[in-house]
């Protein structure tokens, strides 16, 4: 068996070592590969790898999914940032959630990822795939955007925004959260539409059914696009096509608890709090 370990810029050398550590005396063989490596650099190895595991926050874990899901691969996140939403294991649960995995005591969550392609002059210019969303945002000191929405072909309409998000199940409870949108439980395969400070005030969130198209054609720009938070953004231009639906392959997402922690980790993450007296 071959393991991945992607680690983000704050993973220390130690962490990092303690993981080659646990899984070497397994005799798993482990290679390494940097947060902001894209995937044709470490395609190769990755051709042969069993697993990705992710030291590091929310972004690393994002990474982590990026090279995994195409590939069918398992992935395993350890939280060393401060948030830790995606991840299942805290940095000093390292080598007894490891234990656990590789002793097959552990359950498999499948996640949507969102496949995004740019279109211009009628032909595909990038393509890249997302597990939390894909956001349109106006371009620095631009006005206002003007977007045409359809859905698998279906015209929804034309609204005026700073931005549009199309996010995952998964990233209902990121950036699409802060700007208004619903909370989708994360196993779903639903997209969401969130319009970003939109014009009208009867704008609102939609979730669509699984299996749905979601085209933004941008009519009045430039803009710029970004993937699951990307540094770097994609320029897009007035007349270019988004086109944003699921990714052939969901990701394979490493669980130990049951399906229903998820409540009770999106109260502890978001503040919520618990009931004072015991709700009978």
């Amino acid at each position: 068996m071959i393991a991945c370990i992607v680690h983000g810029p704050g993973a220390h050398s130690e962490v990092v070592e303690r993981a080659h550590q646990v899984l070497g005396a397994r005799g798993i063989e482990t290679w390494t590969a940097g947060r902001e490596d894209k995937a044709p650099a470490v395609a190769k190895r990755l051709a042969r790898t069993d697993f990705v595991l992710t030291l590091g926050g929310d972004g690393t874990f994002l990474a982590g999914a990026r090279l995994a899901a195409p590939r069918g691969l398992p992935i395993l996140g350890v939280n060393l940032g401060r948030l830790g939403f995606l991840t299942e294991l805290e940095e000093h649960q390292l080598e007894s959630g490891l234990g656990r995995f590789l002793d097959g005591e552990y359950r498999v969550e499948e996640r949507t990822m969102l496949e995004v392609q740019l279109m211009r002059a009628g032909r595909s210019v990038a393509r890249t795939i997302g597990l939390n969303e894909a956001v349109v945002d106006r371009a620095e000191d631009a006005r206002m955007l003007r977007v045409e929405i359809e859905v698998s072909d279906q015209a929804v309409g034309v609204i005026d925004a700073d931005g549009v998000i199309v996010a995952t199940a998964t990233g209902s409870t990121a950036y699409a959260l802060a700007t208004g949108g619903p909370i989708l439980e994360p196993t779903l395969e639903d997209l969401l539409l969130v319009p970003m400070n939109p014009f009208a005030l009867t704008v609102r969130p939609i979730v669509f059914p699984p299996g749905q198209v979601i085209t933004l054609s941008v009519l009045r720009g430039p803009a710029e696009l970004r993937v699951d938070g990307g540094r770097r953004g994609r320029a897009v231009a007035t007349g270019d096509t988004l086109r944003c639906g699921p990714h052939s392959k969901r990701l394979k997402v490493i669980r130990f608890g049951p399906a229903e922690d998820f409540y009770l980790r999106l109260g502890e993450k978001l503040g919520w709090g618990r009931p004072l007296v015991p709700l009978k």
